[in-house]
This record gives C-alpha cells, sequence and structure tokens, in this order.
C-alpha cells in the first residue's frame, strides 16, 4: 500500500512562473471525474487529467541533477510505495477513502520541462510517471493511502474500453 506524499496544482488565475511549472502546494484537494484537481488550470484533456509520479524515482532524478521540488517536474501528485512506472493503462488506484483515478499513458514531457529543468527529455525517459484521469469524486489529503484497486492487463491498455466494465 502505497501513501500521497505531495499535492500540487496551477490555479486558473495563477500568473505564469519564470523558469518553472506554476504550481502550488495544497495539503488537500477534491478530485473531480472529467477535470482532475478541483480548480487547476490543467485538467482540460479526457485523459490527460493529472501528471502522477513516484517519490523514489524523483529522488533518482534529483541525483541526477534535475530539480526536483514538489511540481519542479511538472508532476500534480507524489506516491510513495508505489511502482508507478510499471502500471500499464487502465489501472486504477484509489487515494483516500474515494477519490479513484485511472493510469492512460506514460507521461513523456515536453519542450518546457527540457526548458525548466535543462535537460533532455531523453534523460528522464520512462521515469517521467503516468498521466491519468479521475473515474470517481473524491477529496485527498496529504499521508492518504493509495492502492491499486483494479490492475490492468495487456488487453485492457485503451482507455475507450472503459464503457466495457
Amino acid at each position: 500500500m502505497g501513501e500521497l506524499i505531495s499535492i500540487v496544482y496551477k490555479p486558473g488565475t495563477a500568473p505564469a512562473q519564470e523558469g518553472g511549472y506554476t504550481r502550488l502546494p495544497l495539503q488537500e484537494a477534491r478530485l473531480v471525474v472529467g477535470h482532475g484537481i478541483e480548480g487547476d488550470a490543467k485538467g482540460v484533456s479526457p485523459t490527460r487529467q493529472l501528471n502522477i509520479m513516484a517519490a523514489d524515482t524523483i529522488r533518482s532524478l534529483a541525483d541526477e541533477g534535475f530539480t526536483a521540488a514538489p511540481g519542479a517536474l511538472g508532476e500534480q501528485l507524489i506516491l510513495a510505495d508505489v511502482e508507478l512506472d510499471g502500471l500499464p493503462a487502465g489501472t486504477r488506484l484509489q487515494i483516500g477513502m474515494s477519490a479513484c483515478i485511472e493510469v492512460t499513458e506514460p507521461r513523456t514531457g515536453c519542450a518546457k520541462f527540457e526548458c525548466y529543468q535543462g535537460k533532455t527529455k531523453a534523460e528522464a525517459a520512462g521515469r517521467l510517471g503516468k498521466m491519468a484521469r479521475v473515474v470517481a469524486n473524491g477529496s485527498i489529503r496529504i499521508g492518504d493511502r493509495v492502492h491499486v484497486v483494479e490492475a490492468a492487463t495487456a488487453s485492457e491498455e485503451n482507455p475507450a474500453q472503459d464503457s466495457m466494465r
């Protein structure tokens, strides 16, 4: 069983931050189906509502010289004790009492990532966590337990199959 150790978001009214992602820390947040973190300007895509990363991976990237303060790698949620990078699309994670997210695809980084980090995406390839979507509303808090509630199989790795479940 894992643990939620960081929540950051980009408020719609926040001015752009020079030299890094605009992210503000939260102790708690509400996850909303079809959006992501309530009030977050990032949750506009049906399959890319949340950027999630594993704490161990962030520590490794920091050891390699990446800037790794909460939100500095572009992530919104950091999970401890969850083997996130190995989870296939379709895997569902419950966070806290009722919120549930579904892994949709690996996170690959973007030109902003390279600009802010001063390193190429290739240097962090396969280690930037996952993109996810919210499938059950709920409040989340730092310290909440995280566990896999539905593991995907190779044939279930298409989010469009959700209607078949």
